[in-house]
């Protein structure tokens, strides 16, 4: 952080208040008479009642939890206000992830405004879940609401569990396993890896998607069945889990912090991009990270303090001056800009073309490229976004000698190429079933042949999307958003294939995303057709505008 810290952001404020005092357990009950439990941590030496930071948890309250759950600001001047979700941790009623937040975190708002000890402000923190529980309440939480620091989050999980339309079951069924089997019984830093191996050693048995709750945890698992059940668009299931419409109704200022192999980042932008047209102003941070990486601890809990000490305390000193900064990859640089995306970014069609090549001149005239996707032997991923374990990038030449994935090269840069922002693909495919998935990749490959992938997205096909005449569907495929900067030599690599297993659950092909053992798996003979008339490209995000301000940092790679 030494070297973020030459990037114009103020230093932060001294230590003044070293301890704090703790009520445990208190109840809070809710409307339906059920108890929640919440610990209260307050700064000692304080006259006046501080200002309240809330943080609603399935995670625990103690031990190592504490430090996620905001326990370094109460030295700073905060009150804190841990409380455990319904269901875990001593809190009463049955955990029902993602269905409760915004009921039981209303009901907690109005108990809070209540108590003596309430200052009138309050601001709301927290990473992943707890950053969901947030925006679950914050739309109508009142005027005493005055600020919102949200890392690794996003204000709807739909998207996420079905990247595409695809299941995303590698993560999905971790959690689950996570949340439903330990709650308390092995610790917060334990039980992740636990839970993640018993979910990859089940989802590597390729039994059909309903028995893997049971095969990874010897139980059924209630959210994962609901998850599967609600697979389909339109669900109801979704109606009182998904906030993604009232974000630009918050009027508390919001900071967001991301990293750029985080499961959650393309829904975290678009909140983003909903408090922007909504007027608000929100500052935004993504850094070289994903879900389970320790390393934005620190940079989250500096940026956080400095806003809520902004916003709750009315001492702005802490605030850089521009709202977004960025830490570009292979520049090893953090940047900071005026919105998001970048001022003067520009989208460059870089196209398909036959024999694996890739450039900015047009399509060529050529038969499609062709391979056949089996979901019997579903294509793997290597690296990628996923919710435990590592999301690093790592050398993908092992999988590029699949004959189910295409790859297509560009010739060696002659000088630097940086992308920043959103990343897409104009594909023009051909398959001999309806039902099916694409899956495509963006690689940075080095002079010494390593290909390392940088970004990837999928869409799964159904019958409802159109078709020309000779059965070619034209699709987009929005792959995760970045800021990559392509040294001189090395080449730019795009993978298409069908499969990016465990990630997602493998298309059988029937149109059952349960894969029933009476409806076998059906493989997908696949074209990909690059011609004048079906110029498949993927789209890069170039910016020909120099940043606010930029410092070099290669501690964070």
């Amino acid at each position: 952080m030494a070297l973020l810290d030459r990037l114009p952001t103020p230093p932060l404020p001294r230590l003044r208040v070293p301890r704090y005092t703790v009520h445990r357990r208190i109840p809070v009950t809710m409307p339906d008479g059920v108890t929640l439990l919440a610990d209260r941590y307050v700064p000692r030496g304080v006259k006046r009642p501080p200002p309240t930071l809330l943080v609603r948890t399935p995670y625990g309250r103690r031990g190592p939890a504490a430090l996620l759950n905001g326990l370094p600001f109460v030295p700073f001047g905060f009150q804190l206000v841990v409380q455990s979700a319904r269901g875990t941790f001593g809190s009463g009623g049955e955990f029902d992830p993602l269905g409760s937040e915004r009921d039981d975190g209303a009901a907690t708002l109005r108990w809070l405004r209540e108590q003596p000890w309430f200052g009138g402000s309050v601001g709301l923190y927290g990473a992943s879940y707890l950053g969901y529980s947030a925006w679950a309440l914050a739309a109508d939480a009142g005027p005493e609401l005055r600020a919102m620091a949200l890392q690794i989050t996003a204000s709807s999980f739909r998207e996420a569990a079905y990247v595409g339309g695809s299941f995303a079951l590698e993560s999905t069924l971790t959690w689950t396993d996570l949340t439903h089997r330990q709650n308390g019984r092995l610790g917060v830093l334990t039980a992740p890896l636990v839970s993640r191996r018993r979910a990859l050693k089940a989802a590597a048995s390729l039994r059909p998607l309903a028995e893997l709750d049971v095969l990874t945890g010897g139980a059924p698992m209630r959210f994962y069945q609901d998850l599967l059940a609600a697979h389909a668009d339109g669900s109801d299931y979704w109606l009182t889990r998904d906030f993604s419409g009232t974000v630009g109704e918050v009027e508390a200022p919001v900071t967001l912090l991301g990293g750029w192999y985080d499961v959650f980042l393309p829904w975290e932008l678009k909140d983003y991009l909903a408090l922007r047209a909504a007027g608000q102003r929100p500052y935004l941070t993504i850094g070289p990270w994903w879900h389970a990486d320790a390393r934005h601890g620190i940079v989250a809990f500096r940026e956080s303090l400095a806003w809520f000490r902004a916003h709750l305390m009315g001492d702005p000193s802490g605030l850089r001056k521009h709202p977004v900064r960025l830490y570009v990859t292979g520049a090893r640089e953090w940047r900071d800009y005026r919105d998001w995306p970048p001022p003067g970014m520009r989208q460059e069609r870089w196209h398909l073309h036959k024999g694996g090549g890739l450039g900015k001149d047009g399509p060529q005239q050529h038969a499609p490229s062709e391979y056949r996707y089996d979901p019997e032997w579903p294509t793997p991923a290597l690296g990628g976004p996923t919710l435990l374990g590592s999301s690093k990038p790592v050398d993908n030449r092992p999988l590029e000698k699949r004959s189910d994935v295409l790859v297509f090269t560009s010739p060696p840069l002659t000088s630097e190429l940086e992308l920043i922002g959103p990343v897409s693909a104009d594909i023009y495919l051909r398959s001999n079933r309806p039902h099916t998935d694409l899956i495509v990749r963006l690689c940075d490959v080095d002079e010494e042949g390593v290909s390392r992938n940088v970004c990837e997205g999928g869409l799964r096909l159904t019958p409802v999307h159109p078709a020309d005449a000779d059965g070619v569907h034209r699709v987009t495929v929005d792959l995760w958003p970045t800021a990559r900067r392509f040294r001189p030599g090395h080449r730019i690599r795009v993978h298409v294939t069908s499969g990016a297993y465990p990630k997602v659950a493998a298309n059988p092909g029937t149109g059952d995303p349960l894969t029933s053992t009476s409806s076998p798996p059906v493989p997908a003979d696949q074209e990909i057709f690059h011609d004048p008339d079906h110029p498949s490209a993927i789209l890069l995000p170039t910016v020909h505008r120099s940043p606010e301000a930029a410092v070099p940092d290669p501690t964070q790679e």
